[in-house]
């Protein structure tokens, strides 16, 4: 039996969506599925495991990285460096790995760029009530913060349109067997399960 290719999925989501539980439960939930691991120039927190939570570089290692092309995007966020690179997902993808990319419109663009065969996967809240109750809920924020997060939030969910699937976040459970669904059809296209199931197919087949 051999392997198919494995797919890219981007994963977009304004912040408050509720993004981070549902890849993670998708995760938990689906073999031979895994997030991307990018690179970062920032220090490494008390509990991270380098390769694990990031791949932790030097910002010369990262620049070199950058002018040999091999990120598929990058950003600077807060003074420190970002990337997906595009060497690691390629490897993965070649070896049959199902790879999830959490990342913003603007980065996916870049991904979708170089990457055209990835599937890309944009969540939405139920509604703008439910936004902002989500975006409250995170601390204790002046309204004031709530406001501007509500504007950039808005801005983001403007970019649905650029992607192949769209899921709402009603409720955690629909939304999640949402994106098991999308999965489950990427693994039965014709493609993927002849490399799946060649011997069954040669057997069918025979005379």
């Amino acid at each position: 039996m051999s392997h198919a290719t494995g797919t890219l999925y981007i994963v977009s989501a304004p912040s408050g969506a509720g993004k981070t539980s549902l890849v993670k439960a998708l995760i938990e939930l689906t073999p031979n599925l895994q997030v991307s691991v990018s690179h970062t120039t920032r220090a490494m927190r008390p509990g991270e495991v380098d390769g694990v939570n990031y791949h932790f570089t030097d910002r010369d290692s990262f620049l070199r990285q950058v002018e040999a092309g091999d990120f598929l995007e990058h950003a600077e966020v807060f003074g420190n460096l970002y990337g997906t690179s595009q060497s690691a997902v390629e490897q993965a993808l070649a070896e049959g790995r199902d790879l999830i990319l959490e990342i913003d419109w603007q980065g996916a663009q870049q991904v979708r760029r170089k990457l055209p065969q990835a599937h890309s996967i944009f969540i939405l809240p139920p509604s703008r009530e439910a936004l902002r109750q989500r975006l409250t809920q995170r601390g204790q924020d002046h309204d004031e913060v709530i406001d501007q997060r509500m504007a950039e939030a808005e801005a983001e969910m403007s970019h649905y349109v650029e992607f192949d699937s769209l899921v709402i976040n009603d409720t955690f459970e629909h939304a999640l067997e949402d994106l098991r669904a999308i999965v489950r059809s990427y693994r039965l296209q014709t493609s993927a399960q002849q490399a799946r199931h060649t011997e069954l197919l040669q057997a069918l087949l025979s005379d």
